[in-house]
């Protein structure tokens, strides 16, 4: 795919992306406990609005005018913009929150230093390369995956540019309601539905003939019954680590 450089990914690849990206509400407790009893919030990367804390001063920082329209009645007031000249001032917020976004930036460094200066503190979902490569879809399906995150490096960079204090595994929920890369790994039959792989940036940024292939090895194997014979065990867990991690830094 040939990407346009000045336009936002999610203007790409944003269509529909509600419908299947809803917040669980499992997730949505664990942000809202690293989020804390902050009375401000400055959302990054903010999307059409999953996980913004309820109850508090929000605002909003999005760069896509397609997500930004996905957004609820009711989501905090969003103001166009990117994460690495964030429109608001130094220390406008308790806390800047960065939800599943920074591997988009494209200056990560750069983002999280303007994270810091307009936030006391910092909580941001992210996740760990090393662990999403043992999962199932990427080890079995999509290694191209597993090569992007090698060197885009999330975990790492988010490391790298906060010095965080604390970091908590988000194990994924065997019913996920938010449909991100991992959600789907105890109904794999999801991942053949284009509109659930249209709505993770992971498959709908790689070329399409990739994901094809893929999607047919997928539907053969559970076809066959190999899926099952290789992964079947996992249908006996409530949930599984894929990598998700919450990263908190800061003071406060």
């Amino acid at each position: 795919m040939t990407a346009d450089p000045a336009r936002p990914v999610y203007d790409r690849i944003g269509r529909g992306y509600a419908a299947h990206r809803v917040a669980d509400p499992r997730w949505q407790a664990a942000i809202d406990a690293a989020v804390g009893d902050a009375a401000t919030v400055a959302n990054v990367g903010a999307g059409a609005g999953s996980y913004e804390p309820a109850g508090r001063t929000r605002v909003a920082v999005e760069p896509s005018s397609r997500m930004i329209g996905q957004r609820p009645a009711g989501a905090a007031p969003a103001v166009r913009g990117v994460a690495e000249a964030l429109p608001l001032r130094d220390g406008a917020a308790e806390v800047g929150l960065a939800v599943l976004t920074t591997h988009h930036w494209r200056d990560p460094a750069a983002g999280l230093r303007e994270l810091r200066r307009v936030s006391r503190r910092q909580v941001v979902l992210t996740w760990d390369p090393a662990v999403a490569a043992r999962f199932w879809l990427l080890a079995d399906y999509l290694p191209e995956i597993r090569e992007y995150d090698a060197r885009l490096a999330p975990l790492a960079a988010v490391r790298s540019g906060l010095a965080p204090s604390t970091e908590t595994p988000l194990p994924v929920p065997r019913d996920c309601s938010d449909g991100v890369l991992g959600a789907y790994w105890a109904r794999p039959e999801a991942y053949l539905d284009p509109g659930v792989r249209g709505s993770i940036s992971g498959l709908a940024l790689l070329p399409a003939a990739v994901v094809e292939r893929a999607v047919r090895r997928l539907a053969a194997d559970l076809a066959t019954g190999a899926w099952h014979a290789r992964h079947g065990h996992l249908l006996d867990r409530a949930d599984l680590d894929v990598g998700y991690r919450i990263v908190v830094s800061g003071r406060g």
